[in-house]
């Protein structure tokens, strides 16, 4: 089987797992892109941590596209949703795996899984999770591609979540640690590390656990 998988980006902390799982697919011609123009026909097209809407011309180049989404669809629609989740209080953050549709996070669903947090897990624990939980969807999916359950998602109104930015990791300094814990623990101290403006400067914080 040919299976093509797109990810938004090689700085996506998910890439190097994905990377990973296509050098441990011994049965089956997997490939991994960053580039839908450069995608190629397949059996399967993962779409993992991917931003943009695939439209049916690329998907009919496929017998099943499938998205992996960290929310309990159709709740939690959007972008980030585990982040939005965390910050939240949550701790149990469940993972669908869904049929690529032409409208967002809104085709039938395939399977569900989910894990559990304790709420000390910082960035790359909860990933480490998150990612065990998506490949192990993936893996369902490989395995079961010609008897795939496809049940429509109920119909729900919850607002989507909105696509994070940088902005949305300042920190207020008038505000406790305490206070401000989960968005410091769930910050991509690379991509989007946590930062306050204070007393005319602008300083960076992460947390490490040692």
């Amino acid at each position: 089987m040919k299976i093509i998988i797109l990810c938004s980006s090689k700085k996506h902390p998910i890439y190097p797992f994905l990377k990973k799982w296509v050098k441990n697919q011994k049965s089956h011609n997997v490939k991994l892109f960053t580039d839908k123009k450069k995608l190629e026909k397949g059996d399967l097209l993962f779409l993992v941590s991917y931003d943009k809407i695939i439209t049916s011309k690329i998907r009919k180049n496929f017998k099943k596209t499938l998205v992996i989404h960290a929310s309990d669809l159709p709740i939690g629609r959007g972008w980030s949703p585990h982040i939005w989740q965390i910050l939240n209080g949550k701790n149990k953050i469940t993972v669908s795996l869904f049929e690529a549709d032409d409208k967002i996070d809104n085709g039938n669903i395939c399977k569900k899984s989910f894990f559990n947090l304790e709420g000390h897990e910082l960035f790359d624990e909860i990933n480490a999770k998150l990612f065990k939980a998506e490949l192990e969807l993936m893996e369902f999916a490989v395995k079961n591609f010609d008897k795939l359950p496809s049940i429509p998602q109920s119909k729900s109104r919850s607002k989507p979540f909105p696509k994070r930015t940088p902005n949305d990791s300042e920190l207020n300094p008038k505000k406790t640690i305490s206070e401000q814990f989960n968005l410091m623990r769930v910050a991509d101290e690379n991509r989007f590390p946590c930062f306050l403006n204070y007393k005319g400067h602008r300083y960076k914080l992460f947390l490490k656990k040692f």
